[in-house]
């Protein structure tokens, strides 16, 4: 058996899954989410646990196992507190602005770029260079994060980009570094 997928769940309370057509409903203070269901696998709620089991011992269903219990616990962890991932933008003269839905960045590019959010991730901007992304989505938002990244990955001789916060980036030794060994 899947060493994460038998761990059972903590249920919050305000939050109630249901199954049902091969789909689970997962619905919480913040929101409500679904996903389709794997063959093979159910899922039941025991008093404040939910816990996901596997019928057979097919390859398919053993490799869905701990996966669906994984994206589950992501889903409760969002409909009842929800997901953030802050993106940090290092460059003279790089700036973040939110306008509705809409993220406009300024990256030293000869125009202003401007990236659209989907519906259910929201944004805010802190001195112009720190960009909070907020949904109840945990791959939704990991997704809009990495796009917006790829906007503007963290060069490896300055660092200059937008990253993730907290990320460190290995910067390399540049040519009059390299040059000045060998004279």
């Amino acid at each position: 058996m899947s060493r994460l997928g038998k761990i059972p769940i903590a249920l919050p309370k305000g939050v109630k899954i249901t199954v049902a057509n091969n789909q689970f409903l997962v619905e919480g203070p913040k929101g409500k989410l679904t996903r389709p269901l794997p063959a093979g696998i159910s899922i039941t709620v025991e008093q404040d646990k939910i816990k996901v089991a596997r019928s057979d011992e097919a390859k398919q269903t053993k490799s869905s196992h701990g996966l669906v219990r994984s994206v589950l616990n992501s889903m409760v962890k969002g409909v009842s507190e929800g997901f953030t991932k802050n993106l940090v933008s290092v460059g003279v003269g790089y700036r973040m602005a939110v306008a509705g839905n809409k993220v406009n960045l300024s990256l030293g590019f000869s125009h202003p770029v401007s990236f659209q959010l989907p519906a259910g991730v929201t944004a805010k901007v802190d001195d112009q260079t720190k960009l909070s992304l907020s949904g109840i989505d945990k791959e939704l938002l990991g997704l809009v994060a990495d796009n917006i990244r790829k906007i503007r990955p963290p060069e490896p001789y300055k660092g200059k980009g937008i990253r993730y916060e907290g990320e460190q980036i290995q910067l390399k030794e540049g040519k009059a570094g390299a040059g000045a060994k060998g004279a």
